[in-house]
């Protein structure tokens, strides 16, 4: 990608819409050049190739997800917090699009979509399991914190699905809930 234009911002936040709520064919470069109010050519500029746009779009997405994320834990004082604070993310994230994550929607469809787009929903997904092995509590061994990680990260993204699915929120709200109150068990 070139740098970062607000046109090429432009383009992504577009994209993403697009995609969060449709998946990665959902994109077409005629389409997003007719919501943004360019040429095609100039979509082509700045993402060579729709796989390019996703990749940037993946990258992008993650960069702004763990930002937030580390201002929002900045001052957590434990793993209680530091989970509830990553259960908070994914909720905002659920509200401020009405839609599933951008990684859990192309995470669905990564056996259908560019190798390297997969790899980097597979990166987001991976530092996702990552943060959270290092925020849950250490008098757990390392095999167990994983092994929980990945268990919420898996509910969370699932329970997205099913929030937008049945347009219904607190489906969402109860699973965080069960997540923080298997927390507060530990």
């Amino acid at each position: 990608m070139k740098a970062t234009s607000a046109t090429a911002e432009r383009i992504l936040d577009e994209a993403e819409l697009r995609m969060r709520h449709g998946g990665y064919n959902a994109v077409s470069f005629r389409d997003l050049a007719k919501a943004v109010g360019i040429r095609s050519a100039s979509i082509h500029y700045h993402f060579p190739q729709k796989e390019d746009l996703a990749v940037a779009l993946v990258h992008r997405y993650s960069a702004k997800f763990f930002t937030a994320l580390a201002e929002q834990t900045r001052d957590a004082s434990d793993s209680i917090q530091r989970v509830r604070q990553f259960c908070c993310a994914y909720r905002r994230d659920l509200l401020g699009a009405n839609a599933i994550c951008l990684c859990g929607m192309l995470g669905a469809e990564s056996c259908g979509i560019p190798q390297a787009v997969s790899a980097a929903v597979a990166g987001f997904l991976q530092a996702n399991i990552d943060w959270l092995v290092t925020a849950l509590p250490t008098g757990l061994n390392l095999d167990e914190r994983r092994s929980r990680a990945i268990g919420i990260v898996a509910s969370l993204q699932g329970a997205m699905i099913l929030a937008v699915a049945l347009n219904d929120v607190s489906l969402f709200d109860d699973t965080m809930n069960r997540i923080l109150r298997a927390q507060d068990a530990t």
